[in-house]
């Protein structure tokens, strides 16, 4: 049965798929549409699938999707630990401007689901690591936007020191949380 955890963060759950161990090694379904909608009351319906590989300190995010494009997310890591964390920009939220962290690895077999509306963002922290993640709406390189990793309002622990991350000049570029929201 899938287990599921709530958050801090309104419509933002952590999920753990179950897994069957044997002699062979384990089999896990990772998602299932009437499973996850039975968990969370929440019928989504899923579009596109990506997949990252990262080396150690790579840092990715915060991204998000804008309008009629936002985009929903289920993130899972196949192989490897990365710091995943989410802040919400849901104005309307009790939860506006609030962000949760949460550790992934491919044993501990656990995924986030990041609503619409918020930015996401992750680190590795393993050698390296194979991230996963499946998207409600097809990517709209006009709906995109994002935050800058160390804003000072959100003051984000990304668990490895500034001079240990990896990050893209794109994402280095990214304007702050007071900017976006403003």
């Amino acid at each position: 049965m899938l287990h599921i955890e709530k958050t801090p963060l309104l419509d933002c759950f952590v999920l753990i798929p179950p897994a069957f161990p044997d002699a062979r090694g384990q089999f896990s379904e990772t998602y299932n549409k009437r499973a996850f909608q039975a968990a969370t009351g929440l019928d989504i319906n899923f579009v596109q699938d990506n997949q990252s590989i990262s080396k150690k300190g790579v840092l990715r995010g915060l991204h998000f999707q804008t309008g009629p494009l936002a985009q929903a997310k289920l993130v899972r890591v196949i192989d490897g630990s990365v710091l995943d964390i989410v802040v919400d920009l849901r104005k309307e939220s009790a939860s506006f401007g609030q962000h949760f962290s949460v550790l992934l690895t491919g044993e501990n077999r656990k995924q986030l689901f990041v609503p619409k509306g918020f930015a996401h963002g992750f680190v590795t922290l393993s050698e390296r690591s194979i991230f996963a993640y499946k998207c409600d709406q097809f990517y709209d390189k006009a709906s995109e936007g994002g935050i800058i990793y160390n804003d000072a309002t959100l003051a984000l622990d990304w668990h490895l020191p500034k001079e240990a991350l990896i990050i893209s000049e794109k994402d280095l570029a990214l304007p702050s949380f007071q900017e976006v929201i403003s």
